[in-house]
């Protein structure tokens, strides 16, 4: 059964930063791509980033591009999500999610292309 866990979520004044992590188990973790994606409060869930299984190549929403950045160890399981610059519009619960397919050759930014979710954690910031 895979599991996926998110932490690192909470408040945080507009500029600072916080870094998320996804803790996963019940499959070869570095086998697939890892993203990342949030659900602002009365919006649709949105693509944030995505990373490829052996962590070579990533991509990112237009919006986070220069302040947040994905990353992965495989040894330990997990995923990342350091966000630095927060403004208010990245208010949000933050999923992280594995992908459906193994060693994807290019990190999908498609929610439908993610087979399992984390919970979600929330992350607030202030102005």
């Amino acid at each position: 059964q895979v599991q996926l866990v998110e932490s690192g979520g909470g408040l945080a004044q507009a500029g600072d930063s916080l870094r998320l992590s996804c803790a996963a188990s019940g499959r070869t973790f570095n086998n697939y791509a890892m993203g990342w994606f949030r659900q602002p409060p009365g919006k649709e869930r949105e693509f944030v980033a995505s990373i490829k299984y052996n962590g070579q190549r990533t991509s990112y929403a237009d919006s986070v591009k220069g302040r947040f950045t994905i990353s992965r160890d495989n040894a330990r399981n997990t995923a990342y999500l350091q966000m630095n610059g927060l403004e208010p519009e990245d208010t949000a619960v933050y999923y992280c999610a594995s992908d459906k397919i193994a060693l994807r050759s290019n990190p999908s930014s498609r929610s439908s292309d993610f087979g399992y979710w984390g919970q979600g954690i929330q992350v607030t910031v202030a102005s």
